[in-house]
C-alpha cells in the first residue's frame, strides 16, 4: 500500500503517521510541505524516490505551523542537505523554540479513559513525539503572494492553532493545503469530515474559527489538510461545515481498539485494558509527565511553557 496519492496535477499527499505532508512538483524540482513525525523521515523519502527524484531535488522546505507532528523530515532534510524552511514570520520564533505552543502528555491524562487515546499516544510516542526539533535559522516568507519554489504556493495566514500559522493556495490548481487550520479527521475526534482540531490541542478555540475567514474567500475546490483524507469540495462550503460542528463535543476517538499491546513490563498484553496505574505509569515513562502514582520512582521530567497544543 502506497503511502502517496495524487489529489491534483502534479500535488500528492504523502501519510506520516495519522499525519500528512504535501509534495508539488516542478518538472524534475520539488517543495516539501511538512514533514511529518521525526520518524516519518522515511515515509517522506519514499515518496520522492516513487516519484523518480531524490530528497535533494526540493528546493524548499514550507512549514504550515512548527508542531512536532509536522517537522520531522523538513528539520531532517534541511540539517543533511541544507534545504532552507519557510513558514510565517511569527512562526519563526516557534520554529526556533524560543517559545513552544504545543500540548505535552500532562494533557491527555483526563482523556486516558476515552476510548482509543492510549494506544495513539504510543503511536505517535513511537513516531517521535516526544523529541525535541528545532529549526534555528528558518527563514520567513521573502514577500507577499506566490513563493518563488516549485509549485508557487500562495502562503495565507491562519493565525489560530498556532500563532503563526498558514494554509498554502495552490490556485492554479484549485487546491488549498489547510495544514491544522482545517482537517477533515484526527484519532481523537468523533466526527468525520470538515472539522477543526479536538480543543485539547488549541491555545485559542476563537482565534481558529476566526482563521476559517481566510479559507473561505479562497477559490479551492481540493482541500488537502494536515490530518485526514483530501477533501473534494468547494472550500468555502467545507468552512461552513467546520464552523457548524465546532461547538460539538470533541475527544472520543472512532475506530480503534483497547486491544493493543500496551507495553508495561510484565503488566499489560494483547486484548487487557491496562488498569488505571499502569497507563499512568506508561504515559511517565513515554511522555515524561507528573503523576500520582507512589511506586518510589520520579516520573517528571519537567513541565514546558505552552500555549497552543499541536497533535
Amino acid at each position: 500500500m502506497t503511502n502517496l496519492d495524487e489529489v491534483a496535477p502534479n500535488v500528492f499527499r504523502v501519510q506520516g503517521t495519522h499525519v500528512n505532508m504535501a509534495i508539488l512538483r516542478d518538472g524534475d524540482a520539488l517543495t516539501l510541505i511538512d514533514g511529518g513525525y521525526p520518524g516519518d523521515v522515511g515515509a517522506a523519502e519514499s515518496a520522492i524516490r516513487a516519484l523518480g527524484r531524490r530528497p535533494e531535488d526540493v528546493q524548499g522546505l514550507l512549514l504550515t505551523h512548527a508542531h512536532i507532528d509536522h517537522m520531522g523530515a523538513v528539520a531532517d532534510f534541511h540539517e543533511r542537505y541544507g534545504i532552507p524552511v519557510y513558514t510565517d514570520p511569527i512562526e519563526v520564533a516557534h520554529l526556533r523554540r524560543d517559545y513552544l505552543e504545543q500540548a505535552t502528555g500532562k494533557d491527555f491524562v483526563p482523556m486516558l479513559h476515552r476510548h482509543g487515546v492510549l494506544p495513539w499516544l504510543l503511536r505517535i510516542a513511537r513516531a517521535g513525539a516526544t523529541k525535541k526539533v528545532s529549526v534555528g535559522d528558518g527563514l520567513a516568507f521573502p514577500a507577499d503572494g506566490a513563493l518563488d519554489l516549485p509549485g508557487a504556493p500562495v502562503p495565507v495566514a491562519t493565525h489560530g492553532h498556532t500563532s503563526g500559522h498558514t494554509a498554502y493556495h495552490l490556485p492554479q490548481h484549485g487546491v488549498v493545503i489547510t495544514g491544522d487550520a482545517l482537517v477533515t479527521a484526527h484519532p481523537l475526534s468523533k466526527i468525520t469530515g470538515p472539522q477543526l482540531l479536538p480543543p485539547v490541542f488549541d491555545h485559542g478555540h476563537g482565534d481558529s474559527v476566526a482563521a476559517l475567514d481566510h479559507l473561505a474567500t479562497l477559490e479551492a475546490d481540493i482541500i488537502l489538510p494536515g490530518h485526514g483524507p483530501a477533501l473534494a469540495m468547494p472550500v468555502a462550503d467545507a468552512v461552513t461545515r467546520a464552523r457548524s460542528s465546532a461547538h460539538r463535543a470533541h475527544g472520543t476517538p472512532r475506530g480503534t481498539s483497547h486491544a493493543e499491546v500496551v507495553r508495561v513490563p510484565g503488566r499489560v498484553g494483547l486484548g487487557v485494558r491496562a488498569p488505571a496505574v499502569d497507563v499512568k505509569l506508561a504515559l511517565a515513562e513515554k511522555f515524561g509527565v507528573r503523576t500520582d502514582v507512589d511506586d518510589g520512582r520520579d516520573h517528571r521530567l519537567g513541565s514546558r511553557r505552552g500555549r497552543s497544543r499541536g497533535p
